[in-house]
């Protein structure tokens, strides 16, 4: 049978269960989703009594809420990020909420057992305000790079319009991707399934362990086991064994560093493991296959054959950095280049500090995303435009699926709450945006159109495909040509396009949770608020706490290094500062990154027709548009954070998952949610009794000094040319060993 004939088949069947829906008067009992995977997962019953908006809800989520944002946003700012996943809270709540439950007296404030609904709605406001706000970073490179400093009051007000604005695209977009059945978000099925798993009693054997008391062993555990890596042992969060073969090998240094390209380098550090790309734990294998051949295509072929033929004298830049470079490989002075009163680019300046250079996988990096972008354009046509056509008559026609008639029960959300939300944000990002400088106001309407009119076909993608493209670099590229030379509108500009988007993709997904669990949509509209509003507020305060108390934040501290916001900065130089025309227009040597637009774009098409040519194959599991994302977070992220993490990640969704299927099936989650929390708990309690008193491990071989491999993060050509003597001693740099460079020169500290 032929794919057309495949899918005609399925829409048949599909539309006889619809037509068997309409023609039902009365719900029945057996009634459930037409999607397989849903109907698996999701009750096709509710309790429509249950209450919801409790005390011990708001008890819950505004505490929750806080100590989420706060934890997030303060790893956000260190050496070695990390982020609280949603399901820890999910987990924490649910002994929590049964606790107040039990403790507190009968009425209004207890009004029966912690029931599902409540826990989903505690869930929803932390998912909420679990992210950290993007426009922070706009905040930190002002304060920290540029000397500006707009005010706490623009600062929450910027904040505040770009989280929320989303939401009220959020309420036109629920009619096409959350009522209808086809609409699934497959993401949203493991948290149904958590949910489910927690409320129904555990029939567990004689000695078998339940799921929170799992988690709480192995939180312990992991916090206990953190103060090894973080804090006695640090050798063992990067074991560079190769580069330990011989040290003064400065190729060798680049390969097998923590810093270089990190091939064989081991970590034993968890906060490693999850620092850029979350737990490889909760990732299906799948997906995991196409992240490591990504990485390894494009991180240990492409880019040494890059550097070492030294394309774009990738040889006088370090291996691999975010930082930016003068041609002669000096730390650029992006400072010098600006005009002080017009905060853009000086063209005098510009002339005497001369073009811009950043390392060369960088800037490969950069052509990647140019080709996810396209290759997700060509990929979604290929593979699942009759299913995304299908899916859009559907949500036109077919509403009234089960989970739709249950919802029925309670009052929708009216529409000119989410259009009032809409103004009402856009209004105060023009006014924020013109009064305070950030930009013009219409480049405010220029940034909410893009937003808009990429929300409806982006969010049909992710619904289906659990792939959302970013729209990050088509909003820095646009904005770069409209008003070159200018980083905060840039940035601004970008964060308004790209984070209005994705806000919206957050909510209608929570949406489509809520409307998965039967939870009120009014009362998730007040919760989902309450969450952006907490987060919003406390990200702020917990920035502005860390760079008023931390010497040398993002900018030379070793513990809070903010490699986020350096990249963010490097980003506002390329982009604002010198602008897309100068870095990859054809005065530039960068100009044929613009080439990776047409490769991504025509890229999938063989792997199509591979697919079609030679069926149930291996080639079925290629997907281009995620392989070509794996190194997305490369840099900052460091390759031996890649290799790590599909390190474990085979050990537990592959191996766990076909030799140990029971346990992995109740317990990989949970772990994974407990290792998160153990080394959360470490961090915060190391920092306030070590960290903030300025006391630390004593030096010994297993916490040296300096690291034995120390040439990873250099450039192997010195800037007049020709290879340099790696371990020569340098009197004029602060570490040893140095290069001897002429006498004005000191290699940049990466």
């Amino acid at each position: 049978m032929t794919e057309k004939q495949e899918y005609l088949a399925e829409k048949d069947i599909i539309d006889e269960k619809v037509d068997a829906e309409r023609s039902s008067i009365v719900l029945d009992e057996e009634e459930n989703s037409p999607i397989p995977e849903v109907a698996a997962i999701v009750s096709n019953k509710d309790e429509p009594g249950l209450p919801v908006m409790t005390f011990r809800y708001w008890v819950m989520a505004i505490l929750f809420s806080c100590l989420l944002s706060f934890f997030n946003q303060f790893f956000w700012f260190r050496s070695k990020p990390m982020t609280l996943s949603t399901l820890v809270i999910q987990l924490l709540s649910y002994p929590f909420g049964r606790f107040m439950a039990r403790v507190l007296p009968e009425g209004p404030l207890n009004p029966g057992p912690f029931n599902i609904k409540e826990h989903v709605l505690v869930a929803l406001t932390a998912n909420c305000a679990g992210g950290t706000a993007y426009a922070v970073d706009i905040t930190v490179i002002q304060k920290v790079f540029y000397g500006q400093d707009f005010g706490f009051l623009a600062n929450f007000l910027l904040i505040l319009c770009t989280q929320m604005l989303g939401f009220g695209m959020a309420g036109v977009l629920r009619r096409y991707l959350v009522y209808p059945a086809a609409m699934i978000w497959p993401a949203n099925l493991v948290q149904v399934a958590m949910f489910n798993t927690l409320h129904k009693e555990e029939e567990l054997l004689p000695g078998q362990w339940s799921r929170f008391k799992f988690f709480i062993v192995a939180t312990i555990a992991m916090f206990i086991y953190q103060w090894i890596p973080g804090f006695i042992f640090p050798v063992v969060s990067s074991i560079a064994w190769v580069c330990w073969i011989d040290p003064k090998n400065h190729v060798l240094s680049q390969i097998g560093g923590a810093n270089g390209l990190g091939v064989g380098a081991i970590s034993l550090d968890w906060n490693n493991i999850v620092a850029y790309l979350g737990s490889p734990l909760v990732v299906p294998w799948w997906a995991q296959v196409n992240i490591a051949l990504g990485f390894f295509l494009i991180a240990w072929v492409l880019a040494p054959i890059a550097y070492y033929t030294n394309l774009w004298d990738a040889q006088r830049f370090p291996i691999l950095t975010a930082k930016l470079f003068t041609v002669d490989g000096a730390d650029y002075p992006v400072l010098s280049v600006l005009d002080p009163t017009t905060a853009s680019l000086s063209q005098a300046g510009y002339d005497k500090a001369g073009p811009l250079r950043i390392s060369t996988f960088f800037a490969l990096a950069y052509g990647i995303g140019f080709a996810g972008l396209s290759a997700m354009i060509t990929h979604t046509w290929l593979y699942h435009r009759h299913k995304l056509v299908a899916q859009w008559k559907q949500s036109r026609t077919q509403t009234e699926d089960i989970h739709h008639k249950l919802m029925q029960a309670y009052p929708e959300v009216p529409d000119w709450w989410y259009a009032a939300l809409f103004v009402g944000m856009t209004a105060l990002a023009i006014f924020t945006c013109q009064y305070y400088g950030y930009m013009p106001w219409w480049a405010v309407l220029l940034a909410i159109l893009l937003a808009v009119v990429f929300a409806l076909p982006v969010g049909l993608i992710q619904a289906l495909t659990n792939q959302q493209p970013g729209l990050n670099i088509i909003t820095e590229y646009v904005i770069g040509y409209i008003l070159p030379g200018k980083p905060i509108p840039n940035v601004t500009f970008k964060t308004l396009g790209y984070i209005s988007m994705a806000q919206a993709m957050t909510f209608t997904s929570d949406l489509k949770l809520g409307h998965y669990m039967k939870v009120p949509p009014r009362a998730m509209f007040w919760a989902q608020l309450l969450g952006t509003f907490i987060a919003g507020l406390i990200n702020l305060v917990t920035a502005n706490w860390l760079l008023n108390t931390q010497p040398k934040i993002c900018n030379g501290s070793k513990e809070f290094g903010c490699p986020h916001a350096n990249t963010f900065y490097s980003a506002s130089v390329i982009w604002g500062v010198i602008a897309p025309n100068l870095m990859f227009g054809p005065t530039s040597i960068y100009n044929a990154i613009n080439f990776f637009f047409l490769i991504g774009f025509l890229l999938p098409i063989p792997f199509f027709w591979f697919k079609k040519w030679f069926p149930n194959t291996w080639v079925d599991n290629i997907h281009i548009p995620v392989m070509l994302a794996a190194t997305g977070m490369m840099p900052p992220a460091q390759a031996y954070n890649y290799t790590n993490w599909l390190a474990v990640g085979f050990a537990f969704q592959f191996f766990a998952r076909r030799y140990h299927s029971e346990w992995h099936l109740r317990f990989t989650y949970v772990m994974s949610a407990a290792f998160d929390s153990g080394v959360a708990f470490f961090g915060l309690l190391s920092f306030f009794i070590f960290s903030i008193n300025n006391i630390k491990m004593p030096f010994w071989w297993g916490n040296p000094k300096t690291d034995i491999c120390r040439l990873d993060g250099y450039p192997l050509m010195s800037p007049k040319g020709g290879m340099v003597d790696p371990w020569a001693p340098n009197p004029e740099a602060e570490d040893a060993p140095q290069y001897k460079f002429p006498k004005a020169y000191v290699p940049p500290k990466l």
